[in-house]
C-alpha cells in the first residue's frame, strides 16, 4: 500500500486526510491521485466503496484557488443521497484549505440553493436535473470550471440522465480536466468519454473477493420509526461481546450512540467531524473493551484494524454491496464465527437483493424479539453477573450489609431486588432518533442498478432529502417466531434454537 505522504499532496490537504484517519491509499486512490495531480483526464472503473470520492476529491481540492470565488470544480452524481455523501467528504478533505463546497439536488427548496450559490462556492456537487435547472436560470455559471467529475456514470445512464449530462458538459470549458467513474463501461458511457474527454488514462480496479463464510447474516424488515427499539431488543437478547453499529449519517451516529448509552450500553460514536485525537481515543477504548459498542459511519470505519468483534448491526443498509461486505467483514475473523444483522425498510428491499447477488449468499429473515423477550435476556445477564461476583468471593464488608438486610427481608426478595437493579429495562429510558429517508428506489420500480432485478422496493422514492467471543445469549436468539405480532410474549429461554426462514428472492 502507498501512503498519502508519497503522493505529492500539499501539507494542508494531508492535514485534512490525517484528520479523517486515512494513512494508506486504496488502489483507486493511488492511481487516480497520481494521474489527476498531473492534470490528465481519467476513466476510473471501480465499484462504490473503494474510496473513489477521496480519489477524485484530492486532485479537485488541490486545484482550487481559494482567492477565486468562482465555481472551479463540478461533480455530477446520480442521486441526492450520493451528492450529500460526496459533498460531506469533499468538505472534510478541503477543511484545512477552507474550500467552499455546496450540494444542489431536487427535492430541496430551490430558493435556498440560489441564496447559497451567492456565497460563491468553489466546488458544486449536484444531481443532473437540478444542475440543469440552475444553468437554465443562470444562477449557476460554469465558465471558470477547470475540473469536472462524473460519479457513477453507469447509474446515471440507467436512470436516463445521459442527455442531461451531455447538456451540462457542453456548458463547461473544453480546456477542463474530466474524471469519469463507472463500475461498468457500457457503449453509451464510452461514447461520452470519446466525445468529451482528451486521451483519458484508464484506472481499472478489480472488485475485491467477497468472503463472508464465517458470518451468519440476517435481515430484519422494519419501518424507520421502530428500528431503534428493534436494535436494542436484539442486542439485549444476543448479548454481543463487542459490537459495531453502522449508521448512514453523522447525525445518525451521534443519536444512536447517545440512545444506546441511555439504554445502558457503553457506546461511543466515530465519524468524519471528530478530531483525530478523539477518534483514536474512542478506538483505543473499544479495543481495550472499555466500551462495548462502537457506532460508526462508513467513512470513519474505513481502514480500522479491529479484532474480536462478535456482532455487526447495519442500522441503515448501505447504498452499495461492497460497503456491506466491508462492514460485516469486521466480524467473523481469524476463523471465529460472527453475526451480522441488517435493518431494512420495505422500500429498501431491492438493495438487499443486490447485496445477496454480490456475496452469493442468502440472508435469513429474522423477526426480532418482543419487549418481554428482550427483558428476559437482560435478566439472564444480570443473573450471570451476580453468579460471577459470588464465585469471585471478594465481597468484603458487603457481607455485613447483606446480613443486616437478611434480618429484615426475605432472601429471595433481596436477590430479586438486586437482579432488578442491574437489569437494563428499556422502558426506563425513552429515546428519540430522527427519522431518515429511505434510500431511493432508483429508476422508479425497484432497484435496477448493477445486476438488475431483485426484490421490488415498492416504487420510486420522491420525497425530500435531509442534508446529510461471548455466544449470542447461550445459543442466542436468532430465530423467527411463527407470528410477528408484537403482543407475543413467549420467552426465548435465552437459548432457544434459532428458527430462521430462508426467503425467496
Amino acid at each position: 500500500m502507498v501512503k498519502f505522504t508519497e503522493l505529492n499532496i500539499s501539507e494542508t490537504t494531508l492535514k485534512s486526510v490525517r484528520r479523517m484517519g486515512f494513512e494508506e491509499a486504496t488502489p483507486i486512490q493511488e492511481g487516480t491521485i497520481r494521474l489527476g495531480m498531473e492534470g490528465k483526464d481519467i476513466i476510473g472503473q471501480a465499484q462504490t466503496g473503494t474510496g473513489k470520492t477521496t480519489a477524485f476529491g484530492i486532485p479537485l481540492i488541490e486545484k482550487v484557488d481559494t482567492r477565486d470565488g468562482n465555481v472551479q470544480g463540478l461533480v455530477i452524481a446520480p442521486t441526492r443521497e450520493l451528492a450529500i455523501q460526496v459533498s460531506e467528504e469533499l468538505y472534510n478533505l478541503g477543511k484545512d484549505k477552507n474550500v467552499r463546497i455546496l450540494s444542489v439536488f431536487g427535492g430541496q427548496e430551490i430558493g435556498r440553493q440560489i441564496r447559497a450559490l451567492k456565497n460563491r462556492p468553489q466546488i458544486i456537487v449536484g444531481t443532473p436535473g437540478r444542475l440543469l435547472d440552475h444553468i437554465n436560470r443562470r444562477t449557476l455559471k460554469l465558465e471558470n470550471v477547470n475540473t469536472l467529475v462524473l460519479d457513477e456514470a453507469d447509474e446515471m445512464l440507467n436512470m436516463g440522465f445521459i442527455e442531461d449530462i451531455q447538456s451540462i458538459m457542453s456548458n463547461v470549458p473544453e480546456s477542463r480536466q474530466t474524471l469519469l467513474f463507472s463500475a461498468t463501461m457500457p457503449d453509451a458511457i464510452r461514447r461520452i468519454a470519446e466525445k468529451f474527454m482528451k486521451t483519458p488514462e484508464i484506472v481499472k480496479i478489480k472488485s475485491k473477493e467477497m468472503t463472508v463464510e464465517n458470518i451468519e447474516q440476517f435481515f430484519v424488515k422494519s419501518v424507520e420509526r421502530e428500528k431503534f427499539d428493534i436494535l436494542s431488543r436484539l442486542m439485549n437478547v444476543q448479548q454481543p461481546e463487542l459490537a459495531i453499529v453502522f449508521g448512514r449519517t453523522k447525525r445518525r451516529v451521534d443519536e444512536l450512540a447517545h440512545a444506546l448509552n441511555l439504554r445502558g450500553y457503553l457506546a461511543e460514536g466515530i465519524h468524519g467531524d471528530l478530531s483525530q485525537a478523539k477518534r483514536m481515543s474512542v478506538l483505543k477504548q473499544f479495543k481495550s473493551n472499555k466500551i462495548d459498542v462502537l457506532v460508526a459511519t462508513d467513512v470513519a470505519a474505513r481502514g480500522l484494524d479491529i479484532s474480536g468483534v462478535t456482532h455487526v448491526y447495519n442500522f441503515d443498509i448501505p447504498q452499495d454491496p461492497e460497503s456491506y461486505v466491508h462492514r460485516i467483514g469486521r466480524t467473523g475473523r481469524a476463523g471465529k464465527k460472527g453475526v451480522a444483522v441488517t435493518l431494512v425498510t420495505p422500500r429498501e428491499m431491492g438493495y438487499l437483493a443486490i447485496v445477496e447477488r454480490t456475496t452469493k449468499k442468502k440472508m435469513q429473515e429474522l423477526i426480532p424479539p418482543t419487549a418481554g423477550e428482550a427483558v428476559l435476556g437482560q435478566q439472564r445477564v444480570a443473573m450471570e453477573q451476580l453468579q460471577t461476583m459470588t464465585e469471585k468471593n471478594n465481597l468484603g464488608n458487603y457481607r455485613e450489609f447483606a446480613a443486616e438486610l437478611l434480618e429484615k427481608n426475605d432472601a429471595v426478595d433481596l436477590v430479586a431486588a438486586a437482579l432488578k437493579t442491574i437489569t437494563k429495562d428499556p422502558e426506563d429510558a425513552p429515546v428519540s432518533i430522527t427519522e431518515e429517508r429511505p434510500l431511493p428506489s432508483r429508476g422508479g420500480g425497484g432497484y435496477k442498478g448493477k445486476g438488475g432485478g431483485g426484490r421490488s422496493s415498492g416504487g420510486g422514492y420522491k420525497g425530500k432529502s435531509s442534508t446529510g467471543g461471548r455466544p449470542s445469549g447461550g445459543g442466542g436468539y436468532k430465530g423467527k417466531r411463527e407470528s410477528s405480532s408484537s403482543s407475543s410474549s413467549r420467552p426465548s429461554g435465552g437459548g432457544r434454537p434459532g428458527r430462521t426462514r430462508r426467503h425467496e428472492s
